[in-house]
């Protein structure tokens, strides 16, 4: 993999939005099948439909071409896909002001160290519950334990920039609101707690039933912690506040009751090398037979991923009524 020559080239929706940031899924396998995420019996993309590694390289130095500050790589589970380091090597070296990723931490006690040293700049672990029992039904085959292992891995390797993420739903975990805000405190780290997303049916509980809101969670949190906005943005959908006698911030990501998209910068590249313009729309391109098509020259491509931007739409429209209108999981979203 060679990084290519950076242009002044931007790119700007139909609605004077920059887009900036862009999150790629590695894969869309993973070694747990949360609930929300995907069904327990999950069919995943054979493996010829899936990007190489080289390809997934090629798309993130187009994008940084094209003006692109943060990419985040998103899976599935980023950690499960083989020789994933050499592309976080490559990537590495494209001068992004941000580069993170989202996992689920399962795989940090024996990788955080190779991605600190690698160029990876955050990580955003994926928690959901304190209970190991309790977190091994949400999951279906995590172990809370290994995760936790994961998070003080990530920490002894020297990341200071790590955030949990948290999706709080009705009747399974909102009553450790407080618990997990804690948890994050006691380590001096970050927290967001996520709506549930409607992507998919599941069939393990009802959506409408399960929604817990922002606000709600909010209310919960400022029992004992009062909370004040921090007003520096970070790129991302999440709204953080500040607690008294503590470096943790509390992000909330809320894409039904408080809509993000009216500053929205980012699209999403899915495993299999479709550009999503939108988390709640179809609008898409596939990149991939113009990445196979032309293996020696990535100005089709850039050309593709900014006509592209004129299919972005202004906003999505996710309802709380159990009607789903994204029928792929959200492991097939990419994070």
């Amino acid at each position: 993999m060679t990084s290519s020559v950076k242009t002044v080239e931007r790119l700007v929706d139909r609605f004077g939005r920059r887009v900036n940031y862009v999150r790629l899924s590695v894969t869309d396998r993973c070694d747990f099948r949360c609930v929300y995420c995907m069904t327990e019996k999950m069919t995943f993309l054979p493996r010829e439909q899936v990007l190489s590694l080289e390809e997934i390289g090629r798309i993130a130095s187009v994008f940084t071409d094209l003006g692109v500050e943060k990419i985040r790589l998103t899976g599935g589970e980023p950690l499960v896909r083989r020789d994933i380091v050499e592309l976080i090597d490559y990537i590495g070296t494209l001068g992004l002001k941000d580069f993170t990723m989202t996992t689920n931490g399962s795989q940090l006690s024996r990788y955080a160290q190779q991605l600190k040293k690698s160029g990876l700049h955050r990580l955003n672990i994926s928690v959901d519950s304190l209970d190991p029992d309790r977190f091994k039904r949400i999951t279906r085959l995590g172990s809370l334990s290994k995760v936790i292992d994961g998070i003080d891995a990530a920490q002894n390797a020297g990341f200071t920039r790590i955030k949990l993420n948290a999706v709080i739903m009705k009747g399974r975990n909102d009553d450790e609101i407080l618990d997990l805000v804690n948890f994050a405190r006691e380590r001096s780290i970050d927290i967001s707690f996520i709506e549930e997303m409607p992507l998919g049916h599941v069939s393990d509980h009802n959506r409408v039933e399960a929604f817990c809101s922002s606000d709600e969670v909010k209310k919960i949190i400022e029992t004992q912690y009062p909370l004040r906005p921090v007003a520096q943005k970070t790129g991302g959908p999440s709204r953080y506040f500040k607690m008294p006698g503590s470096n943790s911030q509390i992000g909330f990501i809320s894409p039904h009751s408080h809509n993000f998209c009216g500053d929205c910068n980012r699209v999403r590249v899915t495993a299999e090398g479709r550009l999503l313009l939108c988390l709640g729309n179809e609008h898409s391109v596939d990149l991939r037979p113009i990445l196979r098509d032309n293996p020696s020259s990535n100005e089709p491509l850039k050309e593709a991923i900014i006509d592209a931007m004129d299919l972005k739409p202004e906003r999505h429209y996710f309802t709380t009524d159990g009607d789903i209108q994204i029928v792929r999981f959200m492991n097939m979203t990419g994070g």
